[in-house]
């Protein structure tokens, strides 16, 4: 048995927004995103292409799912097939990390993919109330202010959030599991592949063990499984009891070199299109935090990893560019030329993104002026002086400026790609 009194006892929220791609779209074309059939496809003129995001009810009434192809989508037409909006999608993200900050700082704040944040409430309690009562404000405002859905799972660590969230809170909207479920609510999980971190792979090792439901796994022999698995049968062992202890607020280490985030993907990825869809999540997570920690980078690198089933293998390269950086379509840009240089068409199963040589970005924001300002000297000598600035009412006119921060109007007009 697990002396819980000992593991880590915070209050963590992990916030899932519910088929987000396909969400955002549903909301910029003035549908319901719980109630209409619409599907995100990286190519509509390609009939393989692939979807890259699916309303729930496309998924539940028609069986379509991230990972489909185009040509499997009925012709129904209720159904809506629309292209990606990447940059606004990622623009919608960022709008939603800024209403988690209203309620804890962003030391607090973990974003795990451009559609999934963990969230530290501890020391939220006096001023919003307890970790549930938190989770309804967050939903509550996404809700009124994006119109989009999202589920959160509370815990005690990072891990029984995000169990929470998987296997309790996308049915109800919020839940909340305390280290007194596992037993009762963990360790009867089964298939394996249900339980987050475990892949089709590692389950049928698992399976061959005698091993087919969490409770099972947590009773296995923890040698054995180190035996079997090395590091991450360590891993899976104290999973299963629900421990975790990933810390969100952990500081950044003095002398950091680089940013980097490193993702084994739970499936081998064939398309380019999916492949450039993770790439643009990843970039976009080193970028934030970056940018969280005021830093920007000028070395960015770039990393694939074959599948075994390719006899494993890949590519690491690096590329350094003239002004440092934090912005995410920077590194994304990037990481697609030395994709498009080195990719040889087999299936990825890990993918890898970093940034270093770093300065402070107020050094990156003073070059960026400085060159912003060089560059307005030598068009003055050129072409004489600027024409006039634009009025705040020559922009209202032209629809530039939508109105104020308050009204409804502008809410829905800050969607527009």
């Amino acid at each position: 048995m697990v002396d819980y009194s000992e593991m880590p006892q915070n209050k963590i929220l992990c916030v899932d927004m519910k088929s987000f791609y396909a969400s955002c779209a549903a909301v910029m074309l003035g549908l319901d995103p719980l109630d209409c059939y619409l599907a995100v496809v990286g190519n509509l003129d390609r009939p393989g292409s692939v979807v890259l995001a699916a309303s729930p009810r496309l998924k539940k009434e028609f069986g379509i799912k991230t990972g489909s192809r185009k040509f499997e989508i009925p012709d129904d037409p209720r159904i809506v097939v629309v292209d990606p909006q990447m940059s606004t999608y990622l623009r919608i993200s960022t709008e939603i990390s800024r209403v988690f900050n209203r309620y804890v700082p962003k030391e607090a704040i973990h974003t795990y993919s451009v559609d999934e944040s963990f969230i530290k409430v501890d020391g939220a309690s006096k001023l919003w109330g307890d970790a549930a009562s938190i989770a309804k404000k967050i939903k509550d405002d996404i809700e009124r202010e994006f119109q989009l859905p999202c589920a959160i799972g509370i815990g005690p660590n990072m891990l029984m959030s995000k169990l929470c969230l998987d296997l309790d809170a996308k049915k109800k909207g919020i839940a909340e599991w305390t280290y007194e479920d596992v037993q009762t609510k963990l360790w009867n999980v089964s298939p394996l592949r249900e339980m987050w971190g475990i892949g089709r792979r590692v389950e049928k090792t698992l399976n061959s063990m005698g091993i087919f439901t969490v409770g099972q796994l947590a009773r296995y022999d923890l040698e054995k499984l180190e035996r079997k698995f090395g590091i991450m049968g360590n891993q899976l062992y104290w999973h299963a009891w629900g421990i975790d202890f990933s810390d969100i607020g952990a500081p950044i280490m003095e002398g950091q070199v680089s940013f980097g985030k490193s993702q084994i993907l739970l499936r081998d990825y064939k398309e380019e299109e999916e492949i450039k869809h993770v790439i643009l999540e990843m970039s976009e997570e080193v970028a934030r935090r970056a940018r969280s920690h005021g830093k920007a980078g000028r070395t960015i690198s770039f990393g694939i990893g074959y599948s075994q089933d390719e006899f494993g293998g890949g590519f690491h390269r690096s590329r350094t560019v003239e002004e440092p950086t934090n912005i995410t379509m920077n590194l994304y840009r990037v990481c697609l030329e030395l994709f498009a240089e080195n990719y040889t068409g087999k299936t990825v199963r890990s993918i890898s993104i970093s940034l270093g040589n770093l300065v402070t970005d107020s050094e990156f924001q003073l070059n960026l002026f400085e060159k912003k300002r060089l560059e307005k000297e030598r068009a003055w000598l050129r072409n004489g002086p600027d024409p006039q600035p634009l009025r705040l009412d020559s922009a209202l006119k032209s629809g530039i400026v939508y109105g104020s921060r308050n009204s409804k109007a502008s809410r829905r007009t800050r969607w527009r790609a």
